[in-house]
């Protein structure tokens, strides 16, 4: 599969190096080698079509989805040079924060491609049938790209053609034409993609990838029958399934995101390559790594003792307990420890503790120092033990994985008040049990509004830092009341205090993104958020 996604990337790369003008709407057009010159053959369409691929966000690289977990309240980013996420926390942000240009500009550079790709791919010679494919292909991911801007920038110019430079005063379109837009193209292409594809692609969008998308877009505004519809497809297709280890009394959710799970049934959409850079990104500093995002105390908090109670359900004595050792005798959610590295923890090397407290000169993990933790805490997920040595890996990243098709299906009949099908409990015990947690007790969790308390707690503990959880806390209205305020990190374990990170400030103005100052400026019909 890797071999066969490289030499992808190669003609993916030739495209990406072409010189390209300023505005953003308008990049991409490939001076150098015309259009007669290029479009002629099957390699021709691939590499082009390859082109559009190279933008879909990666993990620890690229549009860094997992970076997107700094703007929620499950972790705090550091390391300017990666993108300033830590100013939309402060409400510092304006039209020339580099986060929201960056999606900006790549989403639309993306755009123009598959645009470029299907104006010419007819003049190359190739089979008729796969040319028909990559045309679904390359709609299907410009419908993505567009979804991607508009969940973040509200109302966008919908671009159908390659927009040249004179033609650059596109206005804004409503967010619900876009969505409907958006709908209609995910649903064409879900008619006419494989299911799945060959073992070397199965990178490629299919059938699945953009009903996943459906469900994903729609319940993101709240239309929980097209949620419910689309992620009924994914799951009957029957092409996806949970991973499970093979091997006896193995943390089977950790395994799913190293090497040795790489090659699963449960990733729908995904990044080859995409946290090979997760080592220099997460991993702590002593033990050759760098950390540019700590998770909260916020987070660690989210996650059930193997009993299925959360720390505050069993009370003030043992919130303290386990604030002091996360994962106290052993008895937290096995998806604590696959996700979070804590104080006092081994990692890796028998004799290497994690010690953020230490507050000895020579430490390189105390809290604070530079490519040190923030909060006391690490991520976990996504770090394999061999890329340590190299600081460099190739391991995909994963965009959409089955498990959260199944929690958006199960949210969606609970919103449709259909909260006692027992679909419900199937799936959730699905997600539980494979990660080594008990079935949920029906007797507790005896309502639609105790269910929605519980799936919005999995989904927390089942997607931490996949870059889900600031959509999350938008479209459940929470948004207000988890990012105003102080955020806490790792409780020193000897005095009992958590640390202080930093205070957050959120108002209403800071739901959209602002539009970038260069696109304003250049585009007299494109008007600002409100606010900006």
């Amino acid at each position: 599969m890797k071999k066969k996604y490289s030499m992808m990337m190669i003609w993916a790369l030739t495209l990406l190096s072409l010189p390209a003008c300023k505005k953003f709407l308008t990049h991409d057009n490939p001076s150098g080698v015309t259009d007669a010159e290029w479009w002629k053959t099957e390699s021709h369409a691939y590499g082009a079509l390859g082109s559009v691929y190279a933008g879909i966000p990666a993990g620890s690289s690229g549009r860094n989805m997992m970076f997107w977990s700094g703007l929620s309240d499950e972790a705090v980013c550091r390391g300017d040079f990666k993108g300033n996420y830590d100013i939309y926390t402060r409400g510092l942000q304006n039209s020339t924060w580099d986060v929201a240009e960056w999606i900006w500009r790549d989403d639309y550079i993306d755009i123009r491609r598959a645009c470029r790709f299907l104006e010419n791919v007819d003049k190359c010679f190739m089979d008729d049938a796969l040319r028909t494919r990559m045309k679904y292909e390359a709609r299907a991911l410009r419908a993505f790209y567009h979804m991607e801007i508009m969940l973040f920038f509200g109302d966008i110019p919908i671009v159908t053609t390659s927009v040249t430079p004179l033609e650059n005063h596109l206005k804004r379109d409503p967010a619900d034409k876009v969505y409907a837009f958006v709908l209609s193209e995910l649903k064409d292409c879900a008619e006419h993609l494989p299911q799945e594809y060959d073992s070397d692609e199965t990178w490629r969008i299919s059938a699945g990838t953009c009903n996943a998308l459906i469900a994903k877009l729609a319940i993101f505004y709240h239309h929980y029958d097209v949620a419910r519809d689309a992620a009924a497809k994914v799951i009957s297709s029957g092409v996806y399934k949970l991973y499970r280890s093979e091997k006896p009394n193995v943390n089977s959710f950790a395994e799913l995101f190293s090497y040795t799970g790489e090659l699963n049934k449960e990733r729908i959409f995904f990044k080859a390559d995409g946290c090979g850079t997760a080592w220099v990104t997460f991993a702590p500093y002593g033990i050759g790594g760098e950390t540019y995002v700590s998770p909260t105390a916020a987070v660690v908090d989210n996650f059930e003792t193997k009993q299925g109670k959360t720390p505050a359900e069993l009370g003030a004595d043992s919130v303290a307990i386990y604030r002091k050792d996360p994962n106290y005798k052993n008895n937290r959610d096995p998806r604590l420890v696959a996700s979070i590295l804590y104080p006092g923890e081994q990692f890796l090397d028998a004799n290497y503790i994690l010690s953020p407290f230490d507050n000895s000169p020579v430490n390189p993990d105390k809290i604070g120092v530079q490519k040190s933790t923030a909060t006391g805490y690490w991520i976990r997920k996504y770090l394999d033990a061999r890329d340590r040595q190299a600081r460099d890996g190739k391991l995909d990243f994963m965009i959409i994985r089955y498990s959260e098709v199944l929690l958006i299906y199960v949210e969606s009949l609970i919103e449709l008040d259909d909260w006692k099908n027992p679909a419900i409990a199937l799936h959730l015990n699905d997600i539980r049990t494979r990660a080594g947690m008990p079935a949920v007790d029906l007797q507790k969790y005896n309502s639609a509004a105790l269910l929605r308390q519980l799936v919005r707690r999995e989904r927390q503990s089942e997607l931490a830092f996949e870059g889900q959880r600031y959509f999350d806390i938008r479209r459940w209205g929470i948004v207000k009341q988890v990012m105003n305020g102080q955020v806490l990190g790792a409780t020193d374990p000897q005095t009992g205090v958590a640390v202080k990170v930093q205070d957050r400030s959120y108002i209403d103005r800071d739901y959209l993104w602002p539009i970038p100052e260069k696109e304003t400026l250049s585009n007299p019909d494109m008007k600002q958020n409100p606010g900006y």
